[in-house]
């Protein structure tokens, strides 16, 4: 019993592609090729704590980013359980909201503690 079967006859065609189509696929490949290849050396720091600062900016941005977008999240579930009267969404909706501001401010928050 063959339960697949091959089909040596197809043949391939070309996809139809005009002429504005093949112009904007060169401007992007070439823009690619530009971001890939014309990127300059970045050399470090004499200090190596700007460095690590640098680092550490870098990481608590990351941070607050993600922070402002579950700050987002639990004002539209406030709002959403405002509209629909769901005790239980609203107490998930305000601690994400709560979650959010301290994830936000977890560089401010951990300055503060620290000294």
């Amino acid at each position: 019993m063959k339960l697949f079967q091959k089909n040596e006859k197809k043949a391939t065609q070309k996809l139809p592609m005009g002429r504005k189509a093949k112009k904007a696929f060169a401007v992007y490949a070439a823009l690619v090729l530009c971001m890939v290849f014309g990127t300059t050396t970045a050399f470090a720091a004499n200090d190596p704590i700007a460095v690590v600062n640098n680092l550490s900016n870098f990481i608590f941005g990351l941070i607050r980013a993600v922070g402002m977008i579950m700050l987002g999240f639990g004002i539209v579930q406030v709002g959403l359980s405002l509209k629909s009267h769901d005790p239980s969404q609203r107490a998930n909706g305000f601690l994400t909201l709560a979650g959010g501001v301290v994830i936000t401010f977890a560089k401010e928050i951990l300055t503060l503690i620290t000294g």
